[in-house]
């Protein structure tokens, strides 16, 4: 059975997309902890982060980078941390999270709960700043 994850990758159902290559998808989390919450998610569906491809796995972070860099440039923040919790979804996938404290990284806090007007805008002042 594919994720929901696996079905965004397919272009089964919409995402907020930041950033795509040939392994990864970066999009935004509809459930976020912070303006900017991104996830960066692996293309092969596989549920623990340590279990993907080591291609994959050391391929991440540099994919990963320019977009931590864009999202602390459209929401400053002391520094966009990387959470990998997985258990939400059954497929691996890292949280970038702009942070002013640790308590920012605490997922099992309140969610803000944004409208589709704010997702977009959101989105388009990540891709203001995000260089490939």
């Amino acid at each position: 059975m594919s994720s929901i994850f696996s079905k965004i990758i397919n272009n089964e159902i919409p995402a907020y997309k930041i950033a795509e290559n040939n392994q990864f998808i970066a999009i935004l989390d509809i459930f976020p902890v912070a303006y900017g919450h991104t996830l960066v998610i692996p293309k092969v569906e596989i549920d623990a982060i340590f279990d993907i491809p080591d291609a994959y796995l050391q391929n991440i972070l540099i994919f990963a980078k320019p977009i931590a860099v864009a999202i602390k440039s459209a929401y400053p923040c002391n520094r966009v941390n990387i959470i990998t919790v997985g258990l939400e979804v059954p497929h691996a996938h890292i949280h970038l999270i702009p942070t002013m404290t640790t308590t920012d990284m605490n997922i099992l806090r309140p969610k803000l709960n944004l409208s589709v007007s704010e997702l977009q805008k959101v989105q388009s002042n990540i891709l203001t700043y995000y260089k490939a």
